[in-house]
């Protein structure tokens, strides 16, 4: 009996064994498996980073180029001489005057010839750039007087106060934005100007500088009209 009890629990410990020595073999089976998965798994995540670093490099590099050829336009002298003799604003005094030999006299009265004034073709001086008929001072106006009135609804529906309120309260920061973007906008306008390249140049589908002009004027005529009514009124015109 003895005997034969040892033998079974001989019998056992060897299966036990033989189970347990199963059961490893399939854990470093396994273990092999998920070690060629997550390599398997990894080495296309590493391709994709890769592959995506090196595309916007290439992105990076030629931006610039794809940019300028979706949107920019190069005008010549030739262009600019043939709009001199073609536009009839050309040949006017700032309020749509024939100008005569007077007004011709008056410093001012009438603006410089457009190829004068052009960047492409015109001097790019400082004085030049922000005289009354120059590049600059019509595009930064009409853009911060279309900033102006989107800041004004958004702020006057936030706050309740008036844009002169937002500007001048001390319990705000409205004129330290303010001063903010007008550097921003004259420094952003002033870049491609100075590099010879007028708002004329540049189109993206509805977005030209013909309907940039026109948006800007409404929007400073808007702006004005706002500024005069709060003041008027004392309160806020969006709220």
């Amino acid at each position: 009996m003895a005997a034969a009890a040892m033998s079974q629990m001989s019998v056992s410990a060897s299966s036990l064994a033989g189970g347990l020595t199963a059961v490893t073999s399939q854990l470093r089976t396994s273990r092999k498996a998920l070690d060629v998965n997550s390599r398997t798994v990894a080495a296309p995540s590493r391709l994709a980073t890769s592959l995506a670093g090196r595309v916007r490099c290439e992105a990076g590099k030629g931006l610039r180029e794809v940019i300028d050829e979706s949107t920019k336009k190069d005008i010549t002298e030739d262009e600019i001489r043939k709009s001199m003799e073609t536009n009839e604003s050309e040949q006017r005094s700032y309020f749509g005057a024939k100008p005569t030999d007077g007004m011709e006299k008056a410093v001012g009265f009438v603006p410089r010839p457009e190829i004068e004034r052009r960047p492409e073709t015109g001097d790019k001086s400082f004085l030049s750039v922000f005289a009354f008929d120059g590049a600059a001072p019509e595009a930064i106006n009409c853009r911060l007087a279309m900033l102006g009135m989107v800041w004004a609804f958004v702020a006057e529906k936030a706050t309740g106060l008036t844009v002169v309120e937002q500007l001048f309260n001390p319990t705000t920061s409205g004129l330290v934005y303010f001063v903010g973007a007008v550097q921003l906008f004259t420094y952003a306008s002033l870049v491609p100007i100075m590099n010879g390249e007028s708002t004329d140049a540049r189109s993206f589908g509805p977005f030209t500088a013909r309907a940039e002009r026109w948006n800007g004027r409404l929007a400073m005529l808007g702006f004005l009209s706002l500024v005069v009514t709060e003041l008027i009124r004392g309160t806020p015109v969006f709220h």
